[in-house]
This record gives C-alpha cells, sequence and structure tokens, in this order.
C-alpha cells in the first residue's frame, strides 16, 4: 500500500495524541487499530512495513494508516514519534502512506505538541489542520512550493515579529526570489501580504469574538496600539473600535 483515501470532510475525533518512544527493549512491533486511523510524526530512522510494501522512516517524515491496518514497525535505537489516533469521515481525498513534510515540519510539530493537552474541540481543529497540510503536501520527490511554505510560515507566525529575510529562508529562496514569487501570486510585496493578512484576522476577532482591542492587537503581531491603530486605519478604513462597533 502506497496511497490511502483519507476522509476529511468533518473534523476528526480525537481517541489519543501523544509521544511514543520504542526501540528501547526491542527493534520491530507489529502494530493494528480497528477502528482508528494512525498520524505519526517521525523523529527517527526505520521502516514502515503495510501491505507487503516498505516505507523509509526518516526525521521529518509523516505516515497516514489506516483503520484495521496492520503495520510492521522496524527501529534502529530508541524511536520516538508524536502519534494521533483518529475517526474521520467525509470526502475522501487520496494522499501516500508516507511522506516527507520537512517544509511544513515546524508548523505540523507546533499543530500536534500544541494538541497533547488542548481541549478536545481545539485538539481537534489543530490535527484536522495537520491533516489539511499533508493533503496539500507535494508528491513525493517534487520540490515544495517556496509560496506554500511562506504563506503557511507567515499564517503559523502572524503574531510574532517577521522579517522577510526570515521568511525567505524557510521558503528556501533568496529575498528577491521571495518578492518576485509574492509579486507575481499576490501582486503585492510579502510586507503588504503579511500586513493583509494581520488585518484579515484582526477583522475577524474584532468583530467575532470578545477579546479587548488589545488583545487582538498583540495575536496580531502589533503589540503597540498606537501602531495597531493605525494599522487598522490604513488598511481597514477605520479605528478597531470601529470595525467592532460597524459589527
Amino acid at each position: 500500500m502506497r496511497q490511502v483515501e483519507l476522509p476529511l470532510g468533518e473534523a476528526p475525533v480525537v481517541a489519543a495524541v501523544g509521544v511514543g518512544v520504542h526501540g528501547v527493549t526491542r527493534l520491530d512491533d507489529v502494530f493494528r487499530l480497528p477502528d482508528l486511523w494512525q498520524l505519526h510524526l517521525y523523529g527517527y530512522e526505520g521502516t514502515l512495513e503495510i501491505e507487503g510494501t516498505e516505507h523509509r522512516i526518516a526525521p521529518g517524515h509523516a505516515s497516514l494508516v489506516p483503520p484495521d491496518t496492520e503495520v510492521l514497525f522496524r527501529y534502529r535505537g530508541r524511536s520516538e514519534h508524536l502519534y494521533a489516533h483518529l475517526k474521520l469521515s467525509g470526502e475522501p481525498h487520496q494522499v501516500p502512506v508516507m511522506q516527507d513534510v520537512s517544509p511544513n515540519r515546524t508548523l505540523i510539530t507546533r499543530l500536534m505538541r500544541g494538541a497533547l493537552a488542548a481541549a478536545p474541540a481545539r485538539a481537534a481543529a489543530q490535527l484536522w489542520t495537520v491533516l489539511w497540510q499533508l493533503t496539500d503536501a507535494p508528491p513525493a520527490g517534487a520540490t515544495a512550493d517556496p509560496f506554500t511554505v511562506a504563506a503557511a510560515h507567515i499564517e503559523a507566525h502572524l503574531a510574532t515579529p517577521l522579517s522577510v529575510a526570515e521568511i525567505a529562508k524557510v521558503a528556501g529562496v533568496s529575498h528577491n526570489h521571495l518578492t518576485r514569487l509574492f509579486r507575481a501570486r499576490t501582486g503585492t510585496t510579502v510586507v503588504a501580504y503579511l500586513r493583509r493578512r494581520r488585518m484579515d484576522r484582526a477583522r475577524h476577532l474584532l468583530t467575532a469574538s470578545t477579546l479587548s482591542v488589545t488583545a487582538v492587537a498583540a495575536t496580531v503581531g502589533i503589540p503597540d496600539l498606537q501602531a495597531f491603530n493605525k494599522v487598522c486605519r490604513r488598511e481597514l478604513g477605520v479605528s478597531p473600535r470601529a470595525v467592532r462597533e460597524q459589527q
């Protein structure tokens, strides 16, 4: 088995999320979950065998195994991974059993670790995002799209200071090349795109939540209220409080 039909029409029901440690007392395991999907994000070298097909495991790889499917894991020593056991339903999407998610590893790791101690609804939302990230990943052997990597990094770090140089480094391209990509895809600069995404999120939080203006400003990475007001007026045409009052 090299591909699976991953149901993604609805948020997953999360049965378990955790950190698995194997290879300490033995170097292989046979594992099967009768009713649950297995999602693993690996931090070790090894192999996974499913229905006679062997897949290489490496740090930054992720696997998806359907319910009631027997898997043989082989380790090379102490082996650690993040895992989630899920019930899934809805429209199926074809994805690889195993894929290299290195370009999005930071985002996926953050989401899965965040789900460890999150409330059930939040854990489900974060893991649903992970599954969509795996569905949208480039095919095996393909080069990750730098624009997609950059945009995902921006979405995951709207609350923190971001520079074009940092975003370009994450995307694996030069400052100038990233600028050209954003011009071609969005018609604007990286800085303008980042500012717009911050203001889109700010507008949503101001109109759909009861967060204070101060909290909204911090959440979108502009903790200085004077600066936040200035950006709101320039991008949205009115002050943050006016945005909220309009709603």
